[in-house]
Protein backbone atom coordinates (compact mmCIF):
# COMPACT_ATOMS: atom_id res chain seq x y z
CA UNK A 1 0.00 0.00 0.00
CA UNK A 2 1.31 3.66 -0.87
CA UNK A 3 2.36 6.24 1.62
CA UNK A 4 -0.43 8.38 0.19
CA UNK A 5 -3.09 5.04 1.18
CA UNK A 6 -1.75 4.98 4.36
CA UNK A 7 -2.26 8.46 5.38
CA UNK A 8 -5.98 8.34 3.98
CA UNK A 9 -6.98 5.66 5.82
CA UNK A 10 -5.09 6.86 8.76
CA UNK A 11 -7.38 10.24 8.42
CA UNK A 12 -10.41 7.99 8.06
CA UNK A 13 -9.94 6.13 11.54
CA UNK A 14 -9.42 9.43 13.06
CA UNK A 15 -13.24 10.70 11.32
CA UNK A 16 -14.29 7.26 12.57
CA UNK A 17 -12.89 8.24 16.25
CA UNK A 18 -13.70 12.09 16.05
CA UNK A 19 -17.44 11.55 14.96
CA UNK A 20 -18.45 8.53 17.47
CA UNK A 21 -18.37 11.43 19.88
CA UNK A 22 -21.20 13.95 17.94
CA UNK A 23 -23.48 11.11 17.57
CA UNK A 24 -23.03 9.54 21.42
CA UNK A 25 -24.05 12.96 22.52
CA UNK A 26 -27.35 12.67 20.53
CA UNK A 27 -27.77 8.35 21.99
CA UNK A 28 -26.86 10.22 25.43
CA UNK A 29 -30.42 11.93 25.88
CA UNK A 30 -32.83 9.21 26.30
CA UNK A 31 -30.67 8.36 29.23
CA UNK A 32 -29.82 12.18 30.35
CA UNK A 33 -33.50 12.72 30.27
CA UNK A 34 -34.72 9.38 31.99
CA UNK A 35 -31.89 10.29 34.79
CA UNK A 36 -32.27 13.85 35.39
CA UNK A 37 -35.77 14.58 34.32
CA UNK A 38 -34.58 16.78 31.87
CA UNK A 39 -37.33 17.90 29.07
CA UNK A 40 -36.67 18.10 25.38
CA UNK A 41 -35.31 21.73 24.94
CA UNK A 42 -33.39 21.50 27.99
CA UNK A 43 -31.84 17.99 26.41
CA UNK A 44 -31.52 19.42 22.99
CA UNK A 45 -29.67 22.48 25.04
CA UNK A 46 -26.70 19.55 24.98
CA UNK A 47 -26.24 19.39 21.03
CA UNK A 48 -26.98 23.62 21.18
CA UNK A 49 -24.36 24.17 23.55
CA UNK A 50 -21.96 21.55 21.76
CA UNK A 51 -22.23 23.09 18.66
CA UNK A 52 -22.31 26.63 19.03
CA UNK A 53 -18.74 26.51 20.09
CA UNK A 54 -17.72 24.52 17.12
CA UNK A 55 -19.64 26.64 14.42
CA UNK A 56 -17.94 29.58 15.67
CA UNK A 57 -14.02 27.80 16.26
CA UNK A 58 -14.40 25.55 12.95
CA UNK A 59 -13.72 28.02 10.33
CA UNK A 60 -10.84 29.73 12.34
CA UNK A 61 -9.42 26.57 12.26
CA UNK A 62 -9.44 26.23 8.66
CA UNK A 63 -7.97 29.27 8.62
CA UNK A 64 -4.81 27.96 10.38
CA UNK A 65 -4.61 24.82 8.71
CA UNK A 66 -4.46 26.57 5.23
CA UNK A 67 -1.91 29.11 6.82
CA UNK A 68 0.56 26.63 9.57
CA UNK A 69 2.08 23.49 9.43
CA UNK A 70 0.05 22.59 12.42
CA UNK A 71 -0.28 18.49 12.02
CA UNK A 72 -1.18 18.65 16.01
CA UNK A 73 -3.92 19.89 16.03
CA UNK A 74 -5.36 16.51 14.50
CA UNK A 75 -4.61 14.19 17.72
CA UNK A 76 -4.94 16.89 20.48
CA UNK A 77 -8.32 17.35 18.71
CA UNK A 78 -9.28 14.14 19.24
CA UNK A 79 -8.63 13.62 22.74
CA UNK A 80 -10.38 16.60 23.67
CA UNK A 81 -13.33 15.33 21.92
CA UNK A 82 -13.01 11.93 23.55
CA UNK A 83 -12.16 13.45 26.66
CA UNK A 84 -15.46 15.88 26.67
CA UNK A 85 -18.11 13.08 25.73
CA UNK A 86 -15.97 10.78 28.81
CA UNK A 87 -16.94 13.19 31.62
CA UNK A 88 -20.31 13.60 30.90
CA UNK A 89 -20.75 10.42 33.13
CA UNK A 90 -18.71 12.01 35.75
CA UNK A 91 -21.11 15.32 36.43
CA UNK A 92 -24.69 15.56 37.49
CA UNK A 93 -24.49 19.28 37.20
CA UNK A 94 -25.73 20.61 33.99
CA UNK A 95 -23.49 23.62 33.56
CA UNK A 96 -20.86 20.99 34.08
CA UNK A 97 -22.39 19.01 31.25
CA UNK A 98 -22.67 22.01 28.91
CA UNK A 99 -18.83 22.37 29.49
CA UNK A 100 -18.18 19.23 28.83
CA UNK A 101 -20.13 19.00 25.66
CA UNK A 102 -18.42 22.06 24.52
CA UNK A 103 -14.97 20.88 24.71
CA UNK A 104 -15.87 18.00 22.60
CA UNK A 105 -17.13 20.30 20.09
CA UNK A 106 -13.94 22.06 19.93
CA UNK A 107 -11.95 19.02 19.96
CA UNK A 108 -14.20 17.88 16.60
CA UNK A 109 -13.71 21.66 15.27
CA UNK A 110 -9.86 20.90 15.62
CA UNK A 111 -9.73 17.28 13.90
CA UNK A 112 -11.79 18.03 10.65
CA UNK A 113 -10.12 20.73 8.63
CA UNK A 114 -6.61 20.06 9.25
CA UNK A 115 -7.49 15.96 8.16
CA UNK A 116 -9.57 16.98 5.56
CA UNK A 117 -6.57 18.90 3.82
CA UNK A 118 -4.29 15.99 4.25
CA UNK A 119 -6.49 14.10 2.33
CA UNK A 120 -6.73 16.17 0.10
CA UNK A 121 -2.66 16.36 0.24
CA UNK A 122 -2.46 12.50 -0.09
CA UNK A 123 -5.08 12.33 -3.36
CA UNK A 124 -4.62 12.57 -7.38
CA UNK A 125 -6.84 15.33 -8.89
CA UNK A 126 -9.14 12.72 -10.85
CA UNK A 127 -9.84 10.53 -7.64
CA UNK A 128 -9.99 13.18 -4.83
CA UNK A 129 -13.95 12.58 -4.37
CA UNK A 130 -13.05 8.29 -4.00
CA UNK A 131 -10.29 10.02 -1.20
CA UNK A 132 -12.72 12.23 0.54
CA UNK A 133 -15.33 9.55 0.18
CA UNK A 134 -13.16 6.83 2.07
CA UNK A 135 -12.27 10.34 4.97
CA UNK A 136 -16.11 10.22 4.91
CA UNK A 137 -17.05 7.00 5.89
CA UNK A 138 -14.81 6.79 8.60
CA UNK A 139 -16.84 9.27 9.52
CA UNK A 140 -20.47 7.90 8.80
CA UNK A 141 -19.00 5.03 10.24
CA UNK A 142 -18.23 6.36 13.47
CA UNK A 143 -21.69 8.19 13.78
CA UNK A 144 -23.39 4.70 13.11
CA UNK A 145 -21.11 3.58 15.98
CA UNK A 146 -21.66 6.04 18.14
CA UNK A 147 -25.11 5.45 19.83
CA UNK A 148 -24.13 1.31 19.92
CA UNK A 149 -20.86 2.31 21.61
CA UNK A 150 -22.43 4.74 24.04
CA UNK A 151 -25.49 1.96 24.72
CA UNK A 152 -22.95 -0.95 25.31
CA UNK A 153 -20.71 1.72 27.54
CA UNK A 154 -23.35 2.31 29.72
CA UNK A 155 -25.05 -0.91 29.99
CA UNK A 156 -21.70 -2.69 31.29
CA UNK A 157 -20.24 0.15 33.16
CA UNK A 158 -23.36 2.70 34.04
CA UNK A 159 -23.07 6.49 33.01
CA UNK A 160 -19.71 6.21 33.61
CA UNK A 161 -18.79 3.95 31.03
CA UNK A 162 -18.33 7.57 28.74
CA UNK A 163 -14.96 7.06 29.90
CA UNK A 164 -14.73 4.33 27.17
CA UNK A 165 -14.60 7.32 24.35
CA UNK A 166 -11.57 8.74 25.70
CA UNK A 167 -9.88 5.53 25.66
CA UNK A 168 -10.55 4.87 22.04
CA UNK A 169 -8.99 8.61 20.96
CA UNK A 170 -5.69 7.55 23.03
CA UNK A 171 -5.49 5.00 20.40
CA UNK A 172 -6.31 6.52 17.69
CA UNK A 173 -3.36 9.52 18.84
CA UNK A 174 -0.48 6.47 19.17
CA UNK A 175 -1.29 5.42 15.25
CA UNK A 176 -1.39 8.71 13.88
CA UNK A 177 2.03 9.28 16.21
CA UNK A 178 3.53 6.48 14.33
CA UNK A 179 3.72 9.01 10.79
CA UNK A 180 3.51 12.09 12.35
CA UNK A 181 6.53 13.51 10.88
CA UNK A 182 5.70 12.14 7.31
CA UNK A 183 2.27 14.24 8.09
CA UNK A 184 4.01 16.78 8.39
CA UNK A 185 5.93 16.81 5.83
CA UNK A 186 2.72 16.22 3.45
CA UNK A 187 1.24 19.31 5.19
CA UNK A 188 4.49 21.24 4.37
CA UNK A 189 4.01 20.26 0.62
CA UNK A 190 6.84 18.50 -0.01
CA UNK A 191 4.60 15.62 -1.16
CA UNK A 192 1.99 17.77 -3.52
CA UNK A 193 4.04 20.86 -4.60
CA UNK A 194 3.94 20.92 -7.52
CA UNK A 195 0.12 20.47 -7.84
CA UNK A 196 -0.68 22.86 -4.89
CA UNK A 197 1.99 25.55 -7.10
CA UNK A 198 -0.72 24.73 -10.32
CA UNK A 199 -4.37 25.29 -7.71
CA UNK A 200 -2.66 28.44 -6.70
CA UNK A 201 -3.37 29.75 -10.41
CA UNK A 202 -7.20 29.07 -10.17
CA UNK A 203 -9.64 31.63 -8.97
CA UNK A 204 -11.55 31.19 -5.95
CA UNK A 205 -15.48 31.08 -6.69
CA UNK A 206 -16.67 32.52 -3.31
CA UNK A 207 -20.12 33.53 -4.63
CA UNK A 208 -21.12 30.00 -5.52
CA UNK A 209 -19.33 29.05 -2.12
CA UNK A 210 -21.70 31.00 -0.43
CA UNK A 211 -24.52 29.41 -2.00
CA UNK A 212 -23.24 25.96 -1.32
CA UNK A 213 -22.94 27.09 2.24
CA UNK A 214 -26.81 27.59 2.45
CA UNK A 215 -27.36 24.47 0.88
CA UNK A 216 -25.46 22.47 3.62
CA UNK A 217 -27.14 24.20 6.44
CA UNK A 218 -29.92 23.26 5.19
CA UNK A 219 -28.54 19.60 4.88
CA UNK A 220 -27.65 19.87 8.79
CA UNK A 221 -30.91 21.06 9.80
CA UNK A 222 -32.06 17.79 8.33
CA UNK A 223 -29.37 15.88 10.00
CA UNK A 224 -29.07 17.22 13.39
CA UNK A 225 -32.68 16.88 13.37
CA UNK A 226 -32.61 13.48 12.57
CA UNK A 227 -29.99 12.99 15.02
CA UNK A 228 -31.60 14.24 17.73
CA UNK A 229 -35.76 13.20 17.46
CA UNK A 230 -35.15 9.82 15.53
CA UNK A 231 -34.40 7.20 18.40
CA UNK A 232 -36.97 9.56 20.77
CA UNK A 233 -39.52 9.37 18.14
CA UNK A 234 -39.12 5.08 18.00
CA UNK A 235 -39.40 5.26 21.74
CA UNK A 236 -41.94 7.95 22.51
CA UNK A 237 -44.48 7.42 18.98
CA UNK A 238 -43.69 4.37 18.24
CA UNK A 239 -43.81 2.51 21.58
CA UNK A 240 -40.25 0.93 21.40
CA UNK A 241 -37.73 0.68 24.05
CA UNK A 242 -34.44 3.02 24.44
CA UNK A 243 -32.66 0.24 23.21
CA UNK A 244 -34.51 -0.22 19.85
CA UNK A 245 -34.69 3.41 18.79
CA UNK A 246 -31.08 3.47 19.55
CA UNK A 247 -30.61 0.73 17.49
CA UNK A 248 -32.81 2.32 15.16
CA UNK A 249 -30.65 5.28 14.83
CA UNK A 250 -27.59 3.15 14.15
CA UNK A 251 -29.26 1.31 11.67
CA UNK A 252 -29.53 4.72 9.72
CA UNK A 253 -26.32 5.57 10.67
CA UNK A 254 -25.08 2.28 8.92
CA UNK A 255 -27.38 2.66 5.45
CA UNK A 256 -25.68 6.26 5.90
CA UNK A 257 -22.11 5.10 6.50
CA UNK A 258 -22.98 2.80 3.42
CA UNK A 259 -23.66 5.25 0.84
CA UNK A 260 -20.99 7.56 1.92
CA UNK A 261 -18.83 5.51 0.11
CA UNK A 262 -20.70 5.55 -3.12
CA UNK A 263 -20.95 9.47 -2.78
CA UNK A 264 -17.23 10.39 -3.72
CA UNK A 265 -17.31 8.03 -6.52
CA UNK A 266 -20.07 9.43 -7.93
CA UNK A 267 -18.77 12.63 -7.74
CA UNK A 268 -15.87 11.48 -9.19
CA UNK A 269 -17.56 9.74 -12.33
CA UNK A 270 -21.06 12.11 -12.69
CA UNK A 271 -20.15 15.82 -10.45
CA UNK A 272 -20.89 17.11 -7.09
CA UNK A 273 -23.43 19.46 -8.28
CA UNK A 274 -26.07 16.27 -9.71
CA UNK A 275 -25.35 14.12 -6.72
CA UNK A 276 -26.57 16.69 -4.67
CA UNK A 277 -29.15 17.55 -6.47
CA UNK A 278 -30.49 14.00 -6.52
CA UNK A 279 -29.90 13.38 -2.69
CA UNK A 280 -31.73 16.32 -1.57
CA UNK A 281 -34.65 15.49 -4.13
CA UNK A 282 -34.98 12.51 -2.26
CA UNK A 283 -34.88 13.88 1.29
CA UNK A 284 -38.35 15.07 1.44
CA UNK A 285 -40.90 12.66 0.93
CA UNK A 286 -38.91 10.46 2.75
CA UNK A 287 -39.10 12.73 5.76
CA UNK A 288 -42.35 13.79 5.34
CA UNK A 289 -43.54 9.49 4.95
CA UNK A 290 -41.79 9.09 8.61
CA UNK A 291 -43.82 11.76 10.10
CA UNK A 292 -46.89 10.49 8.86
CA UNK A 293 -47.05 6.56 9.88
CA UNK A 294 -47.58 5.17 12.94
CA UNK A 295 -46.30 1.35 11.37
CA UNK A 296 -43.17 0.35 13.34
CA UNK A 297 -41.97 -1.47 9.86
CA UNK A 298 -42.67 0.76 7.39
CA UNK A 299 -41.16 3.37 9.61
CA UNK A 300 -37.92 1.13 9.17
CA UNK A 301 -38.20 0.41 5.45
CA UNK A 302 -37.73 4.66 5.52
CA UNK A 303 -34.59 4.47 6.71
CA UNK A 304 -33.00 3.37 3.93
CA UNK A 305 -33.90 6.68 1.32
CA UNK A 306 -33.41 9.10 4.43
CA UNK A 307 -29.54 7.40 5.31
CA UNK A 308 -28.80 7.09 1.73
CA UNK A 309 -30.01 10.81 1.25
CA UNK A 310 -28.09 12.61 3.88
CA UNK A 311 -24.60 10.90 3.31
CA UNK A 312 -24.35 10.34 -0.04
CA UNK A 313 -24.11 13.97 -0.32
CA UNK A 314 -21.41 14.36 2.18
CA UNK A 315 -17.83 13.71 -0.01
CA UNK A 316 -19.15 15.58 -3.15
CA UNK A 317 -20.21 18.61 -0.41
CA UNK A 318 -16.45 18.71 0.64
CA UNK A 319 -15.40 17.97 -3.07
CA UNK A 320 -17.30 21.32 -4.33
CA UNK A 321 -16.47 23.58 -1.25
CA UNK A 322 -12.76 22.67 -2.15
CA UNK A 323 -13.54 22.96 -6.37
CA UNK A 324 -14.74 26.52 -5.53
CA UNK A 325 -11.89 27.54 -2.92
CA UNK A 326 -8.72 25.63 -4.42
CA UNK A 327 -6.67 28.25 -3.05
CA UNK A 328 -8.32 27.80 0.69
CA UNK A 329 -8.59 24.34 1.13
CA UNK A 330 -8.54 24.16 4.74
CA UNK A 331 -10.76 26.72 4.91
CA UNK A 332 -13.12 25.24 2.80
CA UNK A 333 -13.21 22.07 4.20
CA UNK A 334 -13.49 23.30 7.83
CA UNK A 335 -16.03 25.48 6.56
CA UNK A 336 -18.22 22.16 4.54
CA UNK A 337 -17.27 19.18 7.69
CA UNK A 338 -17.58 21.60 10.16
CA UNK A 339 -19.59 24.88 10.04
CA UNK A 340 -22.28 23.83 7.60
CA UNK A 341 -22.34 20.56 9.35
CA UNK A 342 -22.58 21.65 13.22
CA UNK A 343 -24.49 24.79 12.43
CA UNK A 344 -27.53 22.79 12.24
CA UNK A 345 -27.03 21.64 16.35
CA UNK A 346 -28.41 25.42 16.37
CA UNK A 347 -31.93 24.78 15.62
CA UNK A 348 -31.14 21.56 17.56
CA UNK A 349 -33.84 23.48 20.59
CA UNK A 350 -36.31 25.15 18.08
CA UNK A 351 -36.66 21.89 17.00
CA UNK A 352 -36.87 20.55 20.81
CA UNK A 353 -39.36 23.21 21.88
CA UNK A 354 -41.86 22.30 18.92
CA UNK A 355 -41.65 18.66 19.96
CA UNK A 356 -42.64 19.85 23.57
CA UNK A 357 -45.85 21.96 22.65
CA UNK A 358 -46.63 20.01 18.98
CA UNK A 359 -44.87 16.47 19.75
CA UNK A 360 -42.28 14.97 17.49
CA UNK A 361 -44.38 14.21 15.05
CA UNK A 362 -44.83 18.46 14.03
CA UNK A 363 -40.68 18.50 14.52
CA UNK A 364 -40.39 16.16 11.80
CA UNK A 365 -42.81 17.53 9.45
CA UNK A 366 -40.51 20.70 10.02
CA UNK A 367 -37.34 18.79 9.21
CA UNK A 368 -38.95 18.08 6.48
CA UNK A 369 -39.90 20.80 4.88
CA UNK A 370 -36.35 22.22 5.09
CA UNK A 371 -35.17 20.04 1.45
CA UNK A 372 -37.10 22.22 -0.08
CA UNK A 373 -34.35 24.89 -0.30
CA UNK A 374 -32.72 22.42 -2.92
CA UNK A 375 -29.58 22.16 -4.43
CA UNK A 376 -30.22 23.18 -7.64
CA UNK A 377 -28.84 27.10 -7.40
CA UNK A 378 -25.32 25.59 -7.37
CA UNK A 379 -22.89 27.35 -10.14
CA UNK A 380 -20.64 24.84 -12.21
CA UNK A 381 -17.24 25.07 -10.72
CA UNK A 382 -14.60 26.24 -12.72
CA UNK A 383 -11.50 24.54 -14.05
Amino acid sequence: MSNQKIYQYLMAFGHFCSDINQTALTALLPFLIAIHHYDYTTAAMLVLVANMVSSVVQPLFGHLADKFNWVWIVPVGLLLAGGGIAATGYTSDFWQLCLAVMISGIGIAMFHPQAAKLVNLASGLHNRGTALSIFAFGGSTGAAMGPILITASIALFGVQGTLTFLLIELLACLMIGRYYRALTELNGGSIKAKQANAQATQQDQWGAFSVLCVVMFGRSIIYYGLNTFLALYWINVLGTTETVGNTMLSIYYTIGAICTLFGGKLADKFGARNVLKCGFAVLFPSIALLAMTGNELFASALLLPMGAAIHIVYSPTVVLGQQYLPNRIGFASGITLGLAISIGGITAPILGKIADIYGLTTALYSVALVPLVGAFLLAKPKD
